[in-house]
């Protein structure tokens, strides 16, 4: 019961599970796997609860309740508990298919509509726990780099496997108390693998990651959070996994896009945005092609730095300074706010 130095020898008690939940069925076994069958259990709402309220947190930046780590007494209210109710049945319904509940959330008219707002609208409902506008918020960490990896053809699609050690500033785990422990940088397709598989060490967590806000996993930690800090617009810049995917996805505007410069900038902007560039916008990055051409062309040396930037190498028959000149063009279309913000 608790008391080890107090045996209450007069009453036995067995595993179960707490009165404000759902009892478990007498013909469950009271061992793990009894408590696993206990957990989705069509009659424990629980479970489904939880997890649809984490899905739509993933798409709208705050869940249905607004504390995801504390569905107790201690937690927020949902601010839609007939949502709730419904789509933690649908999953139960659904045999707990997970990609049908994405597809259910993605494709809802709420899911679907701009995120622009009134003046008004942001006066009365800052948060938009009303759902009158679509979500808006950062990309988290993994979503940034993965987003930058695919777009630039150098995404590895492989699943499972071993985790990875992609680029990291050399000499880190040496700085930050891990003696004796190497980070030795992958190769080849291990640079380039999602980053649900790069190796984490909770002392000296990947620091692009911890730049957006990620959690160090020394806790568990649910909730998202999001700042806007300087460094993040340094590491979208300057890391080295950022500049080589702009080099790669230059390499594929040139070599994709068409014969003109204004060809070959649209198509790097549908890549990236999902859509054509308005005039306005064409033109601004026409011109900055442009000027960057200017400049490499005078300075090749900073255009074979720039392109021999990671461990990929671009095709021997492009000309440095004019895919260095796209590489910078396409380096701004990744570090637009369009791209780098959920809308």
């Amino acid at each position: 019961r608790g008391a080890y130095d107090q045996p209450d020898k007069s009453e036995r008690l067995e595993p179960g599970t707490m009165d404000a939940l759902p009892r478990m069925d007498s013909s469950l076994p009271r061992n793990r796997l009894g408590l696993a069958q206990w957990i989705v259990d069509p009659d424990n709402p629980l479970t489904a609860r939880v997890a649809v309220n984490r899905y739509w947190q993933m798409y709208f930046g705050i869940g249905l309740v607004k504390t995801p780590e504390d569905f107790g007494s201690q937690g927020a209210v949902p601010s839609h508990p007939e949502l709730l109710d419904f789509l933690a049945a649908s999953f139960i319904e659904s045999d707990w298919d997970v990609k049908a509940m994405q597809k259910k959330s993605v494709m809802s008219s709420t899911y679907r509509q701009s995120s622009s707002f009134s003046e008004t609208l942001l006066e009365k409902d800052p948060d938009n726990r009303l759902l009158a506008r679509g979500p808006r918020f950062r990309l988290y960490g993994q979503a940034l780099r993965d987003q930058a990896l695919a777009v630039s053809g150098l995404l590895a699609d492989e699943q499972g496997g071993p985790p990875v050690m992609p680029y990291q500033p050399e000499g880190l785990w040496d700085e930050v108390s891990a003696k004796g422990y190497k980070y030795i940088v992958g190769k080849g397709n291990d640079l380039y693998r999602r980053s649900l598989y790069t190796f984490w060490r909770r002392t000296v967590p990947p620091p692009s990651m911890m730049n957006f806000d990620n959690s160090s996993r020394e806790i568990c930690s649910v909730s998202l959070n999001a700042t806007n800090t300087p460094l993040q617009a340094l590491n979208l810049m300057n890391d080295p996994q950022f500049v080589e995917a702009a080099r790669a996805l230059g390499e594929r505007m040139l070599r994709e896009g068409g014969e003109s410069s204004s060809d070959r900038i649209e198509f790097g902007h549908r890549l990236v945005l999902a859509r054509s560039p308005e005039e306005e916008t064409l033109s601004i990055l026409e011109t900055g092609y442009e000027d960057y051409l200017s400049e490499f062309r005078t300075q090749p040396e900073r255009a074979n730095s720039l392109v021999t930037t990671g461990a990929s190498r671009a095709h021997p028959d492009l000309s440095s300074p004019e895919l260095a000149a796209m590489t910078m063009v396409a380096s701004t279309l990744l570090n637009l706010d369009e791209t780098v913000t959920k809308e």
